[in-house]
């Protein structure tokens, strides 16, 4: 018997035009291996008729000609029943769980027992065992990879997960992440998770606006709470979501006391939390649970952070920002045709959120270089004055970020600069990377280390620009501990 093993099996994926083909690159026969690729002999030519051999595949499921097993496929919990005519050679090719199946029959009939998502796309999963190839929507992503995982079809469950992180950003009725990152949670899919948790944490003002984020569930909605590299307008259009999201979904108690203590106050200018304090249905509801943090915002908002840092611990998430798109926090800079030269960009931010330093601002200067060389690599001068030439090839993108000025205002306070990346994908504009850096350092190590920026499809760029967004957040320190 010819027995194929699949791990490690490139995939492509179609979406509406695009498939997912499975090639394989050995076949074993009972401990021999089969290479697919042969040294040819002088002079030889390759015919390739393996399309036309994919058609006959087909076209054998479809007819069911000299098929000897019929796979009864029954929906769970209902009399629907779906026949189809295959051949156990196929099958047991593909999948050891078949094989096993198949030598365990009683007779021509295997009976199969479904639930209903997987039942829909069943005929759909046993064409990829006779061709190689399956078209797939992202409503029925889940329930072909619940199939190859059942039946042991690896190549097409990597091709799957593969297809799914490729595919946060397209576009659906009620959104997809949040039920991939469940069914991920579910099946101990770490890498798939974590892909779909980064995509709703980096772009979370356009999911706070869709249809998707009532649907997140309890645990999910506390750890983005809990999260500073969240991406989004302001920290009260993160409240005014979570006010929508439990308006919605209704949970316990203690869920609401626990969500609205992972919001940060301080970020949130005094002026709004005097009105959330007041006109806030859910804050006149839940006042008492958050009065401590409120107190502590105003105290925060009333007094100089340097002040404050004396007697209190600031060095906290409710003094910390996220990642806030607002002008107040930093500004974006498109950078048309970014391999050309040299650029530098000027803008403001405030001092800090603290209602104290409301009016004081930061110029801050940023130079990107498309092709930056260590000192040691530059152009020198000769001892006769003539400039030594010097090569640029071995150069990388940098970007530096540091403040015009310096000022005493900077006491207790450290900046960190973050720069995001935007690309598009699948004809939506999101984030394609985040690059933090500190105050001791005016650059981010690794900005744009594997971008092809020279590329005018390069992912790291739209329409030949490469945009960026720049964020400047101040963190407070404690300075001195006050006497008791």
């Amino acid at each position: 018997m010819v027995r194929s093993r699949e791990q490690g099996i490139p995939a492509w994926v179609y979406v509406g035009t695009l498939f997912i083909f499975i090639h394989f690159h050995s076949v074993s026969v009972r401990g021999a291996a089969l290479k697919q690729e042969v040294p040819l002999d002088n002079g030889a030519t390759v015919l390739n008729h393996s399309m036309g051999l994919v058609q006959r595949m087909e076209m054998l499921l479809a007819m069911g000609n000299s098929s000897d097993v019929t796979l009864q496929v029954k929906t769970i919990n209902t009399d629907e029943v779906k026949v189809i005519q295959a051949h156990s050679l196929l099958l047991t090719l593909q999948s050891d769980v078949f094989e096993e199946l198949l030598l365990s029959r009683n007779n021509s009939a295997l009976v199969l027992r479904e639930t209903p998502d997987c039942a829909a796309v069943f005929d759909k999963f046993v064409r990829y065992l006779y061709c190689g190839d399956i078209s797939v929507r992202l409503d029925q992503a889940i329930s072909l990879h619940k199939l190859a995982s059942k039946y042991h079809v690896w190549g097409l469950q990597q091709g799957l997960t593969q297809y799914m992180t490729q595919h946060l950003s397209s576009d659906s009725p009620m959104g997809h992440v949040v039920g991939w990152y469940n069914y991920a949670l579910q099946i101990g899919d770490v890498a798939l998770r974590d892909s779909c948790l980064q995509y709703l944490s980096w772009n979370l003002s356009s999911v706070l606006q869709s249809g998707e984020w009532g649907s997140i569930s309890e645990d999910l909605l506390l750890s983005l709470l809990q999260r500073s590299d969240l991406i989004l307008q302001s920290e009260l259009e993160l409240y005014e979501a979570l006010e929508a999201w439990i308006s919605q979904n209704q949970p316990v108690s203690s869920t609401v006391q626990s969500a609205l203590r992972t919001v940060r106050y301080g970020m949130i200018p005094p002026q709004h939390l005097f009105r959330l304090q007041k006109q806030s249905p859910l804050m006149l509801k839940y006042y008492e649970s958050v009065r401590d943090l409120l107190y502590l915002a105003f105290q925060f908002h009333s007094a100089s952070p340097i002040h404050l840092a004396k007697y209190f611990e600031v060095n906290c998430s409710i003094f910390t920002p996220r990642n806030y798109l607002s002008s107040s926090w930093g500004s974006s800079w498109v950078i048309n045709n970014p391999t050309r030269d040299d650029r530098s960009f000027s803008f403001q931010t405030q001092l800090g959120p603290s209602g104290h330093d409301s009016s004081k601002r930061v110029t801050w200067n940023a130079l990107f270089s498309p092709r930056w060389l260590p000192l040691s690599a530059r152009s020198t001068y000769t001892e006769l004055g003539a400039m030594q030439p010097t090569r640029t090839e071995g150069g990388r993108p940098r970007i530096i970020v540091t403040p015009a000025t310096s000022s005493s205002d900077f006491a207790g306070v450290s900046f960190q600069k973050t720069v995001i990346v935007m690309a598009r994908q699948q004809g939506k504009v999101v984030v394609r990377h985040v690059y933090n850096f500190h105050q001791s350092t005016e650059e981010a190590g690794d900005f744009l280390a594997e971008a092809d920026l020279q590329r005018r499809a390069s992912e790291y760029l739209i329409d030949s620009s490469l945009y960026l967004h720049i964020i400047i957040k101040p963190l407070y320190h404690t300075l001195l501990v006050a006497k008791k």
